[in-house]
């Protein structure tokens, strides 16, 4: 297996090693789920990978069961409380302001204190706020106010998830891997977009929106005591406030070349890219259930909250064998994740077109399913690039990538509500999602690059 030296960043010969700057990646012999992820120093072997990769699955389906409840709900709820559009998109959006707040923070304290740690502590927390959020909602006499609040929370806590997978993957899965696990276990996010699409469907018909809420939540916190009891050992789950005092207070004081990372155009790129991803996802997530309720008002809730995640979940999937069956043929690593890009941002915003001119719903389901089912190909783009990019601070820098979706996504989310209730169309949401989409293409086919820039003694001598 070959192994990137430390000092050039080339390929060296190795037994069955992966060195990066701040840590060597070993291959672990098969253990006990117990014991696996015991030694933080090792790349997980295909046993290993197979387990973690099956939970890391299921724990970011669960992720986006209790993300998505809200705009699920949001029309009923909107009903319940007598709300308008822009105090449906404030509460929405509430989410954003505290998803954008943690991102960089939570890739630091991953790539210092483990990713693994990171991802039980904010499932523990999400989990436990979903849950409570009807029961605190009816207790009070401003509902809207304290569920934004409640929304604002569940974004600090789960604006950490994504960078700390990064982060662990970059420690944990072997180069030549790393796009199919990073697209499995980012097909989470559509799983989890179908399963609270579906079984939140009827729960909202038959039990109220509040049963929603209550299936996610206590999902998730299964899923965290499944963890806790078989997965991780008990130095994984465990993290001191020593550690997290030392890692906060030593946040300006990690070796890592900025000036150096933060001068180069593909690291630019693939923030910029990560922009337009997540901020026009997250505009779609929350703003289609509503589209397809007031367009089509006699559909089935159920049809168009499964049918595009269908779709997806093996889009996601082929796209991460696609990307390392390519990469093993021979072709250059940054034309793969254009390639990839091209896809996901420009084939997706062509179906987004559509969308925006049909006025059939058989016509709008195959258009919503197949901009979705494509833009799962940006796992295997951007996702990676940033790994390809930084190792070393991968987390991190993956944070401060999706910090500005986040805070894109806020944005666009609010006035994506104030043209609808201005306007009185559809028309202009789906075509800001396009221009946001296309100007982060474009950027990044100019400029996106897959060698390391993370090289420099500063770095790759030092642990962060």
């Amino acid at each position: 297996m070959a192994s990137d030296d430390p000092k050039s960043g080339e390929q060296v010969s190795g037994s069955d090693v992966l060195v990066f700057p701040h840590q060597q990646c070993q291959v672990a012999q098969d253990s006990s789920p117990k014991q696996m992820g015991a030694n933080v120093d090792a790349c997980w072997s295909r046993s290993e990978a197979r387990v973690w990769t099956l939970m890391l699955l299921l724990g970011t389906c669960l992720l986006y069961c209790t993300r998505v409840t809200m705009p699920i709900c949001a029309v009923t709820m909107s009903e319940h409380f007598s709300w308008n559009k822009k105090q449906s998109g404030i509460a929405l959006g509430s989410f954003f302001w505290g998803y954008c707040l943690t991102q960089v923070i939570g890739g630091h304290l991953s790539d210092k204190v483990g990713g693994e740690k990171i991802l039980l502590l904010s499932a523990s927390a999400g989990g436990l706020i979903t849950t409570i959020t009807p029961l605190v909602t009816h207790m009070t006499s401003v509902p809207l106010l304290f569920l934004t609040s409640l929304r604002f929370l569940m974004g600090l806590v789960q604006g950490v998830h994504f960078p700390a997978l990064v982060s662990l993957f970059s420690r944990k899965v072997r180069e030549n891997e790393r796009a199919f696990i990073c697209c499995t276990v980012g097909s989470g996010s559509q799983i989890g977009s179908l399963v609270i699409g579906g079984v939140g469907s009827f729960l909202l018909d038959w039990y109220g929106w509040e049963s929603v809420f209550y299936f996610a939540g206590l999902c998730t916190l299964f899923w965290v005591y499944w963890m806790h009891r078989h997965l991780l050992s008990e130095k994984e789950h465990t993290i001191s406030l020593e550690d997290l005092t030392k890692s906060l207070f030593h946040f300006k004081q990690t070796h890592i070349p900025w000036k150096r990372l933060f001068k180069k155009a593909s690291v630019w790129a693939v923030i910029l890219a990560q922009f337009s991803v997540a901020s026009t996802f997250f505009t779609l997530v929350c703003w289609l259930p509503t589209f397809f309720k007031e367009t089509f008002p006699e559909s089935k809730g159920w049809v168009f909250n499964v049918v595009p995640w269908l779709v997806a979940i093996p889009a996601s999937i082929f796209s991460g064998i696609l990307s390392d069956h390519l990469t093993s043929l021979g072709f250059q690593t940054v034309s793969v994740r254009k390639l990839m890009q091209i896809i996901g941002m420009g084939a997706s915003s062509f179906f987004i077109l559509c969308l925006s001119q049909t006025t059939t719903f058989r016509k709008a389901i195959l258009f919503v399913s197949a901009s979705i089912g494509l833009q799962t190909f940006n796992h295997s783009g951007i996702l990676v690039n940033v790994q390809d990019l930084a190792p070393s601070c991968a987390g991190f820098l993956y944070g401060v990538a999706n910090t500005g979706g986040a805070i894109l996504g806020v944005i666009l989310v609010y006035l994506s509500g104030y043209f609808i209730d201005t306007m009185g169309s559809w028309t202009p949401v789906f075509h800001l999602v396009i221009v946001v989409n296309v100007v982060g293409l474009c950027i990044f086919l100019l400029f996106a690059e897959a060698r390391r820039v993370d090289i420099d003694p500063t770095c790759a001598t030092r642990d962060l």
